[in-house]
């Protein structure tokens, strides 16, 4: 397909923040889906490692340079100013500090859009902050805390919107009207966030899991001492490292001995005393069906949450869906893991599989919506390495799920300058799907009859809540 469909116009410079798997496959969907001056676009990176000369290749200046939070605004102002215009700054890399950014941004006029809540360097393995201070509910509620400060009609920055967080957002909406219309609940589409929390109530939904299943498999064994993924092995690790986290349903009548609530903010969450990658839980892909799978965070564990919560006049929480991640990336990565902690150290080689070295596989990524009238419901893509070849270059599935996540929000931030920060739960949904599906494979919904407490062997006394299969004590590997 050559005859793509341009969406919007950029009038000022583009800055793209990193290029690394999900930068190199951004550039060329902008270039497909977006009107703008080729002159005025830069990437700002501090590895070369090839990067450069794909730039060039693209006619696109490359800047080796990191951004740090000593150098972040002499070096992005020039860049998202000259020539005028409006600027746009898209966020692809670790250790950048997004809301920081952001508030530049916004004093500069420029939009802005990142795929995860970064902090600087050094935020995620800092022992001199506990585990609290470490977590996505803490930089969330610091961009929130920004969010509330912006006088209304600011520039739009468009936080966390890539596979996920981001298309899972959209994922569970499109999916709660799915098993809202299934149960016969005859309500209208809702239209506002109290609306859409009091559908969920209504739906009976128990939780959401964001349940990923990634299958791609390399030509080649993973080798001893390298870490190998299908995304950013950097911000795998730095995830995986930080506190389990989940939002925290009302359903829930029991709660970990090492889980903590929080004592501020909008209080739809609780951590884990231990990493999100060394934490396991129960769950359900349509593919290979019921699975382990790692309760690592992702701000979107919280938003959602957060945003299909029901609260009293009084403004206490009446109603919360529990929501995490149930993450079973692919095997080499799973391998990786276990030989990171095997060894209590981290892997000096990493390594990301491209597109040429994987030899099948899909990345089937949903939300499965459970404890309802039917059970529960899988809803998402199901893209293959072999489909994401022939759509776009420069990735692999999982990349690509991302990308066009990436797309979407640019798209929509351009055709809605004045909104200030927004997450993915806030943006038009149908609009955002509507950009992404060509890039997703088969978008479908499965439901099942399965349950945490299916498939026990029954060999070993367990601590179970027969009473509810849906409860956290049962999802949870203890």
């Amino acid at each position: 397909m050559t005859d793509w469909p341009v969406y919007a116009t950029i009038t000022g410079p583009i800055v793209m923040v990193g290029f690394g798997s999900i930068g190199k496959g951004t550039l060329p969907l902008i270039e497909r889906h977006l009107n703008y001056d080729k002159s005025r676009i830069a990437v700002l990176d501090p590895k070369d490692e090839g990067r450069k000369a794909l730039c060039e290749t693209h006619g696109v200046r490359f800047i080796q340079q990191g951004l740090t939070k000593a150098n972040y605004r002499e070096l992005l102002t020039p860049l998202l100013t000259e020539g005028g215009g409006q600027g746009f700054c898209v966020n692809l890399s670790v250790d950048t500090g997004s809301t920081d950014i952001m508030e530049l941004c916004n004093e500069l006029g420029a939009l802005y859009i990142d795929t995860v809540n970064e902090p600087w360097l050094g935020f995620y393995f800092d022992a001199s902050k506990g585990p609290e201070a470490r977590s996505n509910y803490a930089l969330r509620e610091t961009t929130l805390a920004a969010k509330r400060a912006r006088k209304p009609g600011s520039t739009t920055a468009v936080s966390c919107c890539g596979a996920n967080p981001g298309m899972v957002s959209f994922f569970a909406k499109q999916a709660l009207l799915n098993v809202a219309a299934d149960l016969k609940l005859n309500v209208p589409e809702p239209k506002t966030k109290a609306e859409w929390a009091d559908l969920m109530r209504q739906a009976g939904v128990k939780g959401i899991h964001i349940a990923e299943r990634d299958t791609q498999r390399s030509k080649k064994p993973k080798p001893p001492g390298v870490f190998v993924n299908t995304w950013s092995v950097e911000g795998f690790l730095s995830e995986g490292m930080q506190p389990a986290e989940l939002g925290w349903g009302t359903h829930e009548k029991w709660m970990p001995a090492n889980a903590h609530s929080h004592e501020t903010g909008c209080g739809a969450a609780i951590y884990l005393m231990q990493p999100g990658a060394n934490t396991r839980v129960r769950s359900w892909c349509p593919t290979r069906g019921a699975q382990y799978g790692f309760l690592v965070t992702h701000n979107e564990s919280i938003s959602i949450a957060d945003y299909f919560t029901v609260r009293d006049a009084a403004g206490a929480a009446i109603y919360r869906p529990t929501c995490h991640y149930a993450y079973h990336p692919a095997d080499d990565a799973v391998l990786s893991l276990h030989e990171l902690f095997g060894a209590g150290k981290m892997q000096e080689k990493h390594h990301i599989l491209d597109e040429n070295e994987i030899v099948d596989g899909i990345d089937e990524l949903g939300v499965l919506l459970y404890g309802h009238g039917k059970n529960a419901y899988w809803f998402g893509s199901q893209l293959s390495i072999e489909e994401t070849r022939t759509l776009a270059p420069y990735q692999n599935a999982t990349g690509l799920q991302v990308t066009s996540a990436v797309l979407g929000g640019m798209v929509w931030a351009l055709e809605h300058p004045n909104e200030g920060i927004v997450e993915a739960d806030e943006m038009d949904f149908h609009r955002l799907l509507e950009i992404q599906r060509p890039y997703l494979g088969p978008v479908k919904g499965f439901y099942t009859d399965w349950t945490p407490l299916d498939g026990r062997p029954d060999l070993f006394p367990e601590d179970l809540d027969s009473s509810d299969p849906w409860q956290f004590r049962n999802v949870l590997v203890r």
